[in-house]
């Protein structure tokens, strides 16, 4: 490469100038312009964008909790990674999918409708997946009072029922996409047509929709597994009053997803980051994540949860 030293290319160009009408001066002078601009030291992309890994975490446990665990993850990523991490707890959701789309997010864990969403954006990409039992997915579950009648969802007729939430993958989106399934609710009439008008209820989480089936004003209601199986949100007592009437999946797990700009070696290094836990730090992998981290594709984790998605997206409700 030839190099260019400004000095002596200012004078000859001052000499220049000086001969040039008006017009000519400035077309000169944005030339120059040009010349100098790449002559200059240029930042390469990791340099000029990437200093450090923003990280968001669901704000589901104690705030006292949660701070040390940021803090421990904080101090495990950048020990890996040698990048300055930061852990965060958004205030909601769509403070984390803004974040992401902006570029003030690198990194998040969030549940797979969410995720899909953003992926239709072309705003992130799957990084890791929770296994659960061996699977990167689970169930859903129709829990009912123990003394009741019902064995199916299809009993449900004509009754009140309540879904976890609008937004619920597992508590809402594959339950509504498994009634379609099956043939009970359709297109035109969605889960009204099927349970009746005033009869579909949504919490804003699963203790709120099981809350419903024990005070009696819900025949059933949607949840994921672990609602019933484990007991972090149930007490023994409540758990003892129900039964599980039917089952629905699978339910795509939730991911660590990344942003899709991100450069490749940075992605690569925190997929090996992460992935390191399984082995190395199990008990902050289970605080933050509940499970074992696996790779999986972007496309295969999400099929099921598209698909749901784009029939909800037609459906009356």
């Amino acid at each position: 490469m030839v190099e260019i030293k400004r000095s002596s290319l200012n004078k000859n160009m001052n000499l220049r100038l000086a001969s040039l009408s008006p017009c000519r001066v400035s077309f000169c002078l944005a030339i120059l312009s040009v010349i100098l601009s790449g002559c200059a030291p240029q930042a390469t992309p990791n340099e000029a964008a990437f200093s450090k890994i923003v990280i968001a975490l669901e704000p589901d446990k104690d705030p006292d909790a949660m701070l040390a665990d940021r803090e421990a993850l904080e101090a495990f990523v950048t020990a890996k990674t040698a990048i300055e991490t930061e852990a965060i707890v958004p205030l909601s959701s769509a403070v984390m999918t803004e974040g992401l789309k902006n570029g003030t997010i690198d990194i998040a864990y969030l549940s797979s409708t969410a995720t899909a969403r953003l992926v239709a954006d072309n705003a992130v990409e799957v990084l890791l997946a929770n296994e659960i039992d061996g699977k990167p997915s689970y169930l859903s579950y129709w829990v009912a009072l123990k003394a009741s009648p019902y064995t199916s969802v299809a009993d449900l007729r004509g009754q009140p029922i309540a879904f976890s939430s609008r937004t619920s993958t597992s508590g809402f989106l594959i339950p509504t996409w498994d009634l379609y399934k099956q043939g009970l609710v359709s297109l035109a009439t969605g889960p009204v047509g099927f349970f009746g008008a005033g009869n579909v209820h949504y919490g804003v989480g699963y203790v709120s929709a099981v809350e419903r089936v024990l005070d009696g004003s819900a025949a059933a209601a949607a949840v994921s597994y672990y609602v019933y199986e484990k007991d972090k949100h149930l007490t023994p007592e409540q758990r003892d009053r129900l039964k599980v009437i039917d089952t629905q999946g699978p339910v795509p797990s939730h991911v660590l997803v990344v942003r899709r700009d991100l450069p490749l070696e940075v992605k690569t290094a925190l997929r090996s980051t992460f992935l390191t836990m399984n082995e190395s730090d199990r008990e902050l992998r289970d605080r933050l994540f509940g499970s074992p981290l696996v790779a999986v594709t972007t496309e295969a984790h999400l099929a099921v949860t598209m698909e749901a998605l784009a029939l909800i997206e037609k459906m009356e409700l």
